[in-house]
């Protein structure tokens, strides 16, 4: 397929999924809340009730809208008693815009009908369908939004379906970002399964990354030899690059080990992965040997690391 011709297939298919989304909120309704208010003057509401007095610039900016456009519509909301405009005390060059109380019972009647519409919508899914439903939309946010420079990371433990996740993750990352091939996977899936053989031993945890609720990350720490925990499973997104989950990841590691008196954290990992060897690196872990390795299709160096307490 050519690249005019696959660009079309695509494009064709985000038309069909706007089609789809603004059928199912209700974009062309013709209920109460569409014949009362027209989105973007709805929008304007929903803006002033967050952030009240609010500049006019700074409304314009939030809404891409222009500036003839952006006056007619405030004109309008004006006129109905919802909206006033004022000038700033502090610059009389800057307009302010603030709801009146009518303005803010006409927001509140519209988060209303939004909420239950929406709850409608999630409540015809079982929990697990309306996390995909929320992951997929964190991830087109995420993409053609303005990504969020602080999103929440939370560390937890393992739920029913997350080894199965970290398993397959390894497999799809490594084997697209490395080469490796279905051994990878296979040798990942034993590990997993010796995590949850002995999930009631209390020298061993395991914890998965979430960035605003996603799954982005895990490692895992168990017992190893000589008195020494073991690195496992160290797993980074690359959706969650740059916010400090390895980071956050490794440490959880090193602290239980020192808590749960091991001596030292070891791990065995490849040459090539470079990012989780300035990680280690950070922590205080040293590199201690080297030797071939070709078990996963490409040819690699495999190492091994420790850090001593």
């Amino acid at each position: 397929m050519n690249d005019a011709a696959q660009l079309a297939g695509r494009v064709a298919a985000v038309r069909a999924f706007n089609r789809l989304y603004t059928g199912v909120i209700g974009v062309l309704d013709e209920g109460p809340a569409d014949a009362e208010y027209s989105l973007p003057e709805a929008r304007v509401l929903f803006e002033l009730a967050h952030q009240d007095p609010m500049p006019v610039t700074d409304l314009r900016k939030r809404l891409e809208l222009d500036a003839g456009y952006a006056s007619r519509l405030l004109a309008r909301l004006e006129s109905r008693g919802l909206i006033v405009r004022e000038r700033s005390e502090e610059d009389a060059r800057r307009q302010l815009v603030r709801p009146t109380t009518a303005g803010r019972d006409a927001f509140a009647v519209l988060n209303r009908r939004s909420s239950e519409q929406i709850g409608g919508l999630l409540r015809r899914f079982a929990d697990e369908d309306q996390q995909r439903l929320l992951t997929a939309m964190r991830t087109i946010g995420d993409l053609v939004g303005d990504r969020r420079r602080d999103p929440a990371l939370v560390l937890r433990p393992p739920r029913p379906g997350d080894l199965g996740w970290v398993v397959e993750r390894h497999g799809a990352l490594y084997a697209r970002e490395y080469g490796f091939d279905a051994r990878f996977e296979a040798l990942v899936a034993r590990a997993a399964a010796g995590f949850l053989d002995r999930h009631d031993d209390p020298k061993q945890a395991f914890w998965i990354a979430e960035l605003d609720g996603e799954r982005v990350g895990s490692i895992g720490c168990e017992r190893g030899e000589d008195g020494a925990a073991q690195l496992r499973l160290l797993l980074l997104e690359p959706s969650a690059r740059g916010h400090g989950v390895g980071k956050r990841l490794v440490a959880e590691c090193v602290s239980f080990a020192r808590a749960h008196g091991y001596r030292a954290v070891e791990l065995w990992t490849m040459s090539a992965l470079t990012a989780a060897h300035a990680i280690y690196r950070a922590a205080g872990f040293e590199l201690v040997k080297e030797e071939p390795h070709d078990g996963f299709g490409p040819a690699l160096v495999q190492q091994f690391w420790r850090l001593e307490f």
